[in-house]
């Protein structure tokens, strides 16, 4: 630690901070605008100087307090120590010339802006610019450039702080924006005039300071004081990244960020960002019977006695399966209620994984996602993180730019890191070679499993090969599982799996049962005998499929429980209300139950939370990552079950990132965006 003053208050920090961090310490604001905690140092804006004192004398100039850091400061002299200034003349005189510069070409639209409100260089400019203007020169002008579907420019506004340059290039690991020019002359550009392929393309209107990079779909909808903001959690994929659901009446209008340090540190995938619109087209809003081969619109009390009447038979011949996005309170619910009936035919497994039951790491991603910092060797088994994760993604990516070696078992992919391709089939998993040895001499290894490494026919035999890989020891658990579903960790804490002589999903969706549930269950084909009710919230698969559909309410309309990845239990918030006569989940199961004479016992939230709680006690740990708290219990190695692995490639669970559930097949957004990938995909260069 270094002792020094901050606007004469003493302060004990750490060397390696930059006297920016070190100023913020004690206390003291600092304005910028090309520094960024997450990117690397630019100092380019010079918003941030400040001045330095050494020996009770100023330097001959400030200094950008970003660009140094305090181990940088020269040793103390006749007994004083180094002092920052904050607040002096001088700084303020410098500031103010600084943003005077940055103002000579802005231009003067921020009435019609869509940063208006939520503008840096606006609150700067008020707290520390100059009262009027000296420059009458005309204002130079740059051409808009194209970004793809999510992302508007007004090129004319920016500031060159190339914070955008550096999320691409250093976090997202897909450089396709850069800078030409110089002077006045400097211009940000895709060089190609292209779409952004980066499925965290979005995170840079967050970043940019200024109007120049905007959000292309929210464009002209609202101003920030209009809109009712709501903290809860993305179901977009398993990773329960915390966000901000921005809604005006019944809409929601857009999703941004919030800071989880553990989880998504302050970035979201474009998918949790822009599948917002998907929530108000092609929904159900009333309950459905079909007659004569035609769903017609059905009052609640005639679908529920339609449903109650459909699950009246056999309990052996009637069954429910929980699909991605079911919350842990529906799930809850339906696992009491069939239960209660006597039916053994439970299962979260549409996609039929090998996985469940104890121990509980045995399914959880235990190294915790923020143990990717950590690791210096990671195995990726069946998996493309960039698909099925992208911001878990650009966690490896942190790490390889560390130093960790990263290889690759299963159908060849860009991650957007270098990583080392084994093999396409399971078989490579015994022919590791070097990074075999890399991987057991590491002192943080790491292996992830995917979704669809599980769902194969050899499926517990890769679960076994990856556990003896596996490095677990006091402290540290490698072995880890990345699911695709968000609700599947939350169904396997409660045990929503086939009981005592119970079918599993893969054979109750072959056919054979009287009546089957459907927890929103969209993304497997669907028998054609027996009655199907379906209680999700989008007309979908499952819904052109059903004879009777409950409608329920989509994850921003209800308060509800999510378990992550790595067995993190989070409570996501209501944002808005269900839409017509949908109903939250759980609740239209309880009424299920009270027509069929099974009444749940629980009427309110907070007790269905309560036995929730009682009978599985992990989801009392709320915002808890077990990570390798219980490792030196844990033996991977038995995990699975021995057998052949095959050589057929292990191919991604996520075939098109923009289409993976009913939200986001229903976004335009999201379909203009996969209709752009695919004319990518199919284009040839030149040189072919």
């Amino acid at each position: 630690m270094t002792k020094i003053l901050v606007d004469g208050v003493e302060v004990d920090v750490p060397p390696e901070l930059t006297l920016l961090q070190a100023c913020e310490a004690a206390g003291a604001e600092i304005p910028r605008f090309c520094y960024h905690e997450r990117l690397s140092i630019a100092g380019n804006c010079r918003m941030c100087l400040i001045e330095v004192k050494v020996g009770g004398r100023s330097g001959p100039k400030p200094v950008a307090s970003c660009a140094q850091q305090v181990r940088d400061l020269p040793p103390p002299r006749d007994n004083m120590l180094n002092e920052l200034v904050t607040r002096s003349p001088t700084v303020k005189k410098a500031r103010e010339g600084v943003m005077e510069f940055l103002l000579i070409n802005h231009p003067l639209d921020c009435p019609i802006c869509d940063q208006g409100g939520e503008c840096d260089l606006q609150d700067q400019s008020v707290a520390y610019g100059r009262g009027g203007k000296r420059f009458d020169e005309n204002k130079r002008a740059v051409e808009e450039k194209f970004m793809g579907p999510l992302v508007k420019t007004v090129m004319t506004r920016c500031i060159q702080c190339t914070r955008c340059i550096r999320f691409v290039t250093e976090v997202a690991g897909v450089p396709e924006l850069g800078a030409t020019g110089r002077g006045e002359d400097m211009e940000i550009t895709t060089y190609l005039e292209a779409s952004l392929t980066s499925e965290l393309s979005a995170n840079v209107i967050d970043l940019c300071p200024v109007g120049a990079l905007t959000s292309k779909p929210y464009a002209f909808n609202a101003r920030p004081w209009e809109l009712t903001k709501t903290e809860t959690i993305d179901v977009m994929d398993a990773l329960g990244s915390n966000i901000r659901v921005d809604a005006r009446g019944d809409a929601v209008l857009r999703v941004l960020p919030r800071v989880h340090e553990g989880i998504n540190e302050e970035w979201i995938s474009d998918k949790t960002r822009y599948a917002e619109d998907g929530l108000g087209r092609q929904r159900l809003d009333r309950p459905y019977i079909r007659e004569h081969g035609k769903l017609r619109a059905a009052s609640w009390d005639e679908a529920l006695a339609a449903a109650a009447k459909a699950l009246s038979g056999d309990p052996k011949k009637i069954g429910v399966i929980a699909g991605d996005l079911a919350c842990g309170e529906s799930m809850k619910a339906a696992l009491d209620l069939f239960r209660a009936v006597g039916s053994p035919n439970t299962d979260c497994r549409p996609d039929g994984a090998a996985i469940g039951g104890a121990p509980r790491q045995g399914y959880l991603f235990n190294s915790a996602i923020a143990g990717i910092d950590q690791a210096d060797a990671i195995l990726l088994v069946g998996t493309n993180p960039r698909l099925e994760a992208p911001v878990l993604n650009a966690r490896i990516r942190k790490g390889w730019l560390r130093g960790a070696r990263v290889a690759h078992v299963g159908e060849a992919a860009d991650l957007s890191y270098p990583a080392e391709h084994i093999g396409a089939g399971a078989d490579a998993l015994g022919k590791l070679g070097d990074f075999g040895n890399a991987l057991k001499n590491a002192q943080f290894p790491m292996v992830i499993v995917g979704a669809a490494a599980m769902a194969r026919a050899d499926g517990s035999a890769i679960l076994r090969a990856a556990g003896k890989l596996a490095g677990v020891k006091e402290g540290w658990n490698g072995f880890n599982v990345l699911h695709t579903a968000a609700s599947r960790v939350g169904a396997l804490d409660m045990g929503f799996l086939p009981d005592a002589g119970g079918k599993t999903a893969r054979e109750m969706l072959r056919g054979g049962m009287d009546a089957l549930v459907l927890l929103g269950v969209d993304e497997v084909e669907l028998p054609r005998s027996g009655t199907i009710i379906y209680l999700g919230t989008h007309g979908d698969r499952g819904a052109h499929r059903a004879d009777i559909i409950l409608p329920g309410a989509a994850y921003t309309e209800k308060n509800a429980t999510w378990v992550n990845t790595e067995g993190r239990v989070q409570y996501g918030a209501r944002a808005t209300f269900p839409k017509g006569d949908a109903r939250e989940d759980w609740t239209i199961l309880r009424a299920l139950s009270a027509v069929m004479g099974k009444t749940l016992p629980y009427d309110s939230l907070e007790a269905l939370r309560a036995k929730m709680i009682a009978d599985h006690p992990t989801f009392g740990q709320v915002d808890y990552a077990p990570g390798a708290a219980d490792a030196a219990g844990f033996n991977p190695a038995t995990l699975g079950a021995e057998g052949a692995l095959s050589s057929d490639p292990i191919r991604s669970a996520i075939g098109d990132f923009y289409l993976s559930n009913p939200i986001a097949r229903a976004s335009k957004t999201m379909a203009e965006c996969s209709r752009l990938r695919a004319e990518r995909n199919g284009l040839k260069v030149a040189a072919e």
